[in-house]
């Protein structure tokens, strides 16, 4: 009699509209060649997290009450759009889930309530800004490397420029 199948566990991918495409290239890869779900997380960082419930999306509280939603709205149809674009071809399953407040700490605990195989995450994006924040907030990478018990992959950016190679390449 044949083994009962199990379903694969997913894994765990932080995006953000406009960056990084080969985060979730790279994802939507893995995801394929394992025949695992992919969870798709956006974390909102101007909220902060109130409740956590994983049934449903993060209970949170603007930072700023008086901007208008339609922004994050905006954001999350766009990376919606581009999530099915690239999982479409593969035929990966996938799925999108706003979270909020620091990502790091946001998606550890994704990963840990979706049983994650593993977290897919991107280098910071090149450039002053970019390095300024990662050294006033921490990298992703860093904080989930150290205090997760789950494999972390690491993807960098391309460097941008003729060929889009990586740098050291």
């Amino acid at each position: 009699m044949p083994a009962e199948r199990t379903p694969h566990p997913p894994l765990v991918v932080g995006v953000l509209p406009g960056r990084s495409p080969e985060v979730l290239e790279t994802a939507v890869e893995l995801a394929r060649v394992l025949a695992a779900p992919l969870v798709c997380a956006f974390v909102d960082e101007a909220s902060y997290l109130v409740e956590w419930d994983p049934a449903r999306s993060a209970h949170r509280l603007s930072l700023h009450p008086e901007a208008d939603n339609e922004g994050l709205r905006a954001q999350t149809e766009r990376l919606r759009s581009e999530i099915a674009a690239a999982c479409e071809g593969p035929g990966v399953e996938w799925s999108l889930r706003t979270l909020a407040g620091d990502p790091a700490r946001a998606l550890g605990r994704l990963a840990a309530d979706a049983g994650a195989a593993m977290i897919v995450v991107g280098t910071p994006e090149p450039g002053l800004g970019h390095r300024i924040t990662a050294a006033l907030n921490g990298s992703v990478a860093a904080w989930l490397s150290h205090h997760q018990d789950r494999p972390i992959l690491i993807v960098p950016a391309r460097a941008s420029g003729p060929g889009g190679s990586r740098r050291g390449s």
